[in-house]
């Protein structure tokens, strides 16, 4: 069954506190413009607790698409205002990972990214939930959680993913692994582990973590490095960011549409790089949850 065009006219909504959103704002609308997008709209958004506000309004007014510029908070922060409506959600890469964009296969480049949006493709793709709040690509338990609610912005914002990378080694030394329980119906697992990813898309931090986790899947993936090991887990990381052979040896993945987790003790959950939820949760997949603007298979396959 083919699926409607992209809308041509959009509003655009850039987080100004992004990485590089105040850069490059006007010139993502300039590139819009110049590509034959009608814009109905357009906001730099200088204090990121208005961007849901804004977006918000935008969706309601009618817009056929809007975009958001930012990085996967912003992304994860504004999804839940086009749940349920005739609305697009388009994605300008504009953070430090752009972990969902790596995931739709988008171009991380500004112009790549308009190309898309202007002459990409309509694509229905799941979300998952947290208890009851969506999201648009992964969360994490573990170290993710402390490096997102401590890193410096400027830290985070000048050096990009080294720059969490340096911050990562400092909150590891005094990081410990915990206990988790993952039930799926009536069966629950219990073992230790340093760090617990919650995929609806396959990448992370940047990073390739899971060949299973897929946005139009109807399923959601809980990934866990398991063990007491902090080496362990460098390790992981290590050999999913070099795609190595062994990239998969210190990890257990559990694949379904619903499950509950909790920790001993209990944890901070970060959600597209927010700090946002604790344990214990209820994690669901939300299938065929919105409509995106994607590239065409051929545009994707060829990157």
């Amino acid at each position: 069954m083919p699926t409607k065009p992209l809308p041509r006219e959009a509003a655009l909504i850039v987080n100004a506190h992004s990485r590089k959103g105040e850069a490059l704002f006007h010139q993502a609308k300039e590139k819009l413009e110049a590509a034959g997008m009608t814009l109905l709209a357009a906001h730099a958004v200088r204090d990121p607790s208005r961007l849901n506000d804004v977006v918000r309004d935008a969706v309601a007014s009618g817009v056929p698409m809007v975009i958001v510029g930012g990085g996967d908070g912003s992304m994860s922060g504004t999804v839940d205002e086009v749940v349920g409506r005739d609305c697009v959600f388009a994605v300008l890469p504009l953070g430090t990972a752009n972990s969902f964009a790596r995931t739709l296969g988008l171009p991380l480049d500004i112009d790549g990214a308009v190309d898309v949006i202007a002459s990409g493709e309509r694509r229905r793709i799941d979300l998952g939930m947290i208890n009851g709040d969506y999201f648009v690509n992964a969360a994490s338990i573990g170290l993710s959680p402390i490096i997102g609610d401590t890193v410096p912005h400027k830290l985070k914002r000048y050096l990009g993913r080294i720059g969490y990378l340096l911050w990562a080694l400092r909150c590891s030394i005094n990081f410990r692994a915990f206990r988790l329980i993952i039930g799926e119906g009536d069966s629950e697992r219990r073992m230790w582990s340093t760090e617990v990813r919650i995929l609806n898309g396959n990448y992370h931090g940047g990073v390739q973590l899971s060949e299973h986790a897929d946005v139009d899947s109807g399923r959601i993936v809980i990934q866990a490095v398991v063990g007491r090991s902090r080496l362990k887990l460098a390790v992981d990381w290590y050999t999913k960011f070099f795609k190595l052979r062994e990239r998969n040896a210190h990890t257990e993945e559990f694949t379904g549409q619903s499950f509950t987790l909790d920790t001993r003790p209990r944890l901070r959950i970060s959600i597209d790089g927010e700090v946002l939820a604790s344990t214990p949760v209820t994690v669901k997949v939300a299938p065929h949850a919105i409509d995106i603007a994607a590239p065409r298979p051929e545009e994707a396959e060829a990157r």
